[in-house]
């Protein structure tokens, strides 16, 4: 009698989480250079996200320092930065995923999370970036392109390639929504 219980108890807290998942974070997604996938949910739900997609021979690409700043002085405060390498814009991500690996981590010391090359550009069928444009109303249109999610997974800001990681209006946007609980 227990045991029937307990699988109901279970499959009820599963069935919760996975209608508590936004659809900015429902998918499951493999960090770069690696086998197993992770699901953004589980990993991610409950922590401020700046999703940025990235490419290694980009003229923004020293923006992988600010990124790795940023991540740095605000991840034990709940702050994580999300990578996703694209080669949508002018081919500017060749590499394969381990070329990138070495590149990020090799030149800019980068330890936030990096995931599998994406197709971040408009008209993509990718679900993760067509939630996040759906609710930035607007797709990437370059590289690092940078959407800033808070704690339960909702876009509240959408910021241009242009803007640093380091620029004030990304800071006094993260650091609102680290004070929020």
């Amino acid at each position: 009698m227990k045991a029937p219980l307990i699988l109901l108890l279970l499959l009820t807290s599963f069935s919760l989480q996975a209608a508590q998942c936004p659809d900015t974070l429902n998918h499951n997604r493999k960090p770069l250079a690696s086998d197993t996938e992770v699901n953004l949910c589980e990993q991610y739900l409950g922590k401020v996200i700046l999703v940025v997609n990235t490419a290694s021979k980009c003229g923004f690409t020293n923006q992988y320092d600010g990124l790795e700043a940023l991540y740095r002085k605000y991840k034990n405060q709940g702050l994580v930065v999300l990578g996703f390498p694209s080669n949508d814009f002018s081919n500017q991500e060749p590499g394969t995923e381990k070329q990138i690996q070495e590149f990020c981590r090799a030149t800019f010391g980068v330890k936030f999370s990096m995931f599998a090359k994406t197709n971040v550009a408009s008209g993509t069928q990718d679900p993760l970036y067509k939630a996040l444009a759906l609710q930035a109303g607007e797709y990437p249109q370059w590289n690092f392109h940078k959407y800033l999610l808070d704690r339960n997974g909702k876009v509240v800001k959408s910021f241009p390639s242009r803007l640093e990681p380091n620029d004030p209006k990304v800071i006094k946007n993260i650091e609102h929504l680290l004070v929020q609980r």
